[in-house]
């Protein structure tokens, strides 16, 4: 079938993760990503993660970069830059990760993209945006995304060591989505009006987006931080983890806890909670929280999780189960929605991938795998018109590699 963005070009220097992220989204959704890499090649081509180094493929290549085709120029060189621009004159979407001080030194600031073509879209991912002090200070998602916006803060308990990242490139994953739907946006403008836009994200802003709730909702009380809570004292005791026998753990959110509760009571065997003046209504158990979360634990801790899992199945209120990454990929909603694709290499090798999160016509996206370094540079060159003989002189000259 094909993608919704088939026949888009889209011309990418960039490295890391969150733009490449987004240019991976693009590629999934139809686009043709021509990634352009510096001689040393995008550095999480060599980027070891909790130490995990797997025969076979570089998964933290693989993830940001599949789909794409792939190009090596030295763009300090004159001859290099002018690839770039013939490149773009094709193109419908530049994507960029190069801070703003160095593109135009590089040849790919909006200036010089613009002037090889006008009506391009100049996309362009940044830590802290592309104004203000920190306009050109570069960023990474555990310090950018997760420690500046409050994140870190926010999930952190006072007196405790603060929380890190739930998983590598976290921010930039959501940033690069982001960063995506916004080049879509510019794209229908575009069909509309003929005219290119300038698309601008960044990991601080897309963090902020995430943590509006706590941002807003303290600068509306007057606080420097939203009231926190603890497990053994929650503001809703049906929106709390309890854990089981086996060790497992039980993540309940029913916001609308009146409603639930006394069905709730029925399916884990305690209809004398539902009955408790304590426990009657959610200002109740508000009142008397410790107490009961604490009998919420013991009956939790009686059985493993098999039994909650079907007990709970037999009531109205929202619940899920704490889940490990591995579990996730067996997990049946994952599978009968095919939101992870196992993706095949050369050498009898596979990844399982989690594909972007958004299908069209319900129809998951195909994944293709990576491209290796500098794979196509012949290939794309000779699609512009080059010669063997040129290609030659301008890897003599250092401008291809």
């Amino acid at each position: 079938m094909a993608g919704v963005l088939d026949g888009v070009r889209v011309v990418e220097v960039s490295m890391w993760a969150m733009v490449p992220a987004a240019g991976a989204v693009l590629a999934e959704w139809g686009a043709d990503v021509v990634k352009i890499e510096s001689p040393d090649g995008d550095p999480v081509r060599a980027l070891v993660t909790a130490g995990i180094t797997p025969d076979g493929p570089r998964y933290t290549w693989e993830m940001w970069n599949r789909g794409k085709r792939a190009m090596a120029l030295d763009l300090r060189h004159p001859d290099a830059q002018r690839i770039v621009h013939q490149l773009v004159a094709e193109a419908d979407v530049f994507l960029t990760s190069i801070l703003p001080a160095q593109r135009s030194g590089l040849g790919i600031d909006v200036a010089s993209i613009r002037a090889a073509n006008p009506a391009i879209i100049y996309a362009a991912g940044t830590g802290q945006g592309s104004r203000g002090p920190d306009a050109d200070k570069g960023g990474y998602d555990g310090i950018t995304f997760w420690a500046r916006s409050g994140a870190a803060a926010a999930t952190t308990t006072p007196g405790t060591d603060p929380v890190t990242l739930p998983a590598g490139a976290f921010g930039d994953a959501t940033s690069g989505l982001v960063l995506a739907g916004g080049v879509a946006a510019a794209l229908a403008k575009k069909a509309r009006t003929g005219e290119g836009s300038i698309v601008e994200g960044s990991l601080l802003a897309t963090a902020m987006w995430a943590m509006q709730m706590s941002i807003t909702g303290a600068a509306a009380a007057g606080l420097d931080e939203m009231p926190r809570t603890s497990r053994n004292r929650p503001f809703n005791v049906l929106v709390n983890s309890y854990p089981t026998a086996d060790g497992r753990w039980v993540s309940l959110c029913m916001l609308q806890a009146d409603r639930f509760w006394p069905g709730f009571c029925a399916a884990i065997g305690r209809d004398d909670l539902a009955a408790d003046p304590r426990f009657a209504d959610a200002k109740a158990r508000a009142a008397n929280a410790e107490a009961c979360v604490a009998e919420l634990d013991a009956t939790f801790l009686a059985e493993p999780l098999a039994v909650w899992r079907d007990r709970l199945a037999t009531q109205d209120g929202q619940w899920d189960v704490l889940n490990t990454v591995s579990e996730v990929l067996r997990d049946p909603q994952v599978q009968a929605n095919q939101f992870v694709h196992r993706v095949r290499y050369d050498g009898g090798h596979e990844l399982s991938i989690v594909g972007s999160p958004v299908q069209f016509d319900g129809t998951p996206p195909t994944l293709r795998p990576a491209p290796e370094f500098g794979a196509d540079t012949d290939a794309v060159l000779e699609s512009l018109g080059w010669d063997t003989d040129a290609i030659l002189e301008a890897k003599i000259k250092g401008a291809v590699v």
